[in-house]
């Protein structure tokens, strides 16, 4: 009976020293380790939640014409003020943020994916897969990346579905080499040998041994393809080639009010500016401190 009754002081006791760290204290934790980063995601989740609820936070409809309100300046009722169609640039910013993310999160995750499962197989496979493989990525690489999207939608034409293709497709050969770089390491550690031996098949291999070990890398990337996706939206639609009116988009609300109301209208080209500087900044200030979070050799700073 003593020695049943004194275990329970010695569990309590282990269980007291023990400390407990649930997720918000984690989260606490890394936001102070990393302001910069917990700025970066703030900025991204209001994007986020500025997208999805668009249609409950805005005070107008977008593409609603409204002739008798043109070219209004910023004031009570009009809190970014009116284009040339009459349309409350505030409602087209909040909307704009859908458009933005909807291609920039089709494209980094098509993109990324695409180049995660090609370099961990050309790693994998090596031998004269990895050297074909490498050298028709490295003809992409040779391409910065605003040009080969603008060769891509100029021969697709324009329109959403070709923007995200135009935008996707450059990404692949960015993530395959660094995802490649990554699994080649993986590939001799002896547990791939030890899966070989055992009869695994090469898909089991790769997907459930090298893809899960080259994650870090996988999500670095994707955070920081967002941001770059929404700026090559932003561009390709301000030059033509990205979605057409009436969607709001802030390349396009950018195209219609830069040049030709640049002095009478300013406030037409500075909110989507402002806008589209905000979420890439914020994006990459996310996937730097994923980065130093992620990568072994920053932490152990």
């Amino acid at each position: 009976m003593m020695a049943v009754a004194s275990e329970a002081p010695v569990e309590a006791e282990f269980d007291e020293a023990v400390p407990r760290k649930p997720w918000p204290v984690l989260a606490r934790g890394w936001m102070r380790k990393y302001p910069l980063g917990a700025a970066g995601l703030v900025v991204v989740v209001a994007m986020i939640l500025m997208a999805v609820f668009a249609d409950l936070i805005a005070p107008y409809d977008p593409e609603l014409n409204n002739f008798e309100d043109m070219l209004l300046p910023p004031d009570a009722v009009y809190w970014m003020g009116t284009d040339q169609f009459g349309r409350d640039v505030l409602t087209r910013i909040i909307y704009g943020a859908r458009t933005a993310l909807m291609v920039g999160f089709t494209a980094a995750t098509v993109g990324a994916v695409s180049g995660l499962v090609l370099g961990v197989a050309s790693a994998y496979f090596g031998g004269r897969f990895d050297l074909l493989f490498q050298r028709v990525m490295d003809v992409f690489l040779a391409f910065p990346l605003i040009i080969m999207a603008l060769a891509i939608v100029s021969i697709f034409g324009p329109g959403l579905e070709n923007l995200i293709i135009a935008i996707t497709i450059p990404f692949i050969p960015q993530c395959a080499r660094v995802v490649r770089s990554n699994a080649l390491s993986i590939r001799e550690i002896p547990y791939v040998d030890a899966a070989r031996a055992l009869g695994f098949g090469h898909a089991r291999i790769i997907l459930r041994h090298m893809v899960p070990n080259v994650m870090a890398p996988f999500l670095i990337m994707f955070s920081t393809f967002v941001g770059q996706a929404i700026l090559l939206e932003a561009s390709l639609s301000y030059l033509g080639l990205g979605v057409a009116e009436p969607t709001p988009a802030w390349g396009l609300m950018l195209q219609g009010g830069a040049e030709e109301y640049a002095e009478s209208a300013p406030w037409l080209a500075v909110w989507p500016g402002v806008a589209i500087s905000i979420a890439v900044f914020g994006f990459n200030l996310f996937g730097d401190a994923l980065r130093d979070a992620l990568d072994p050799k920053l932490r152990s700073r």
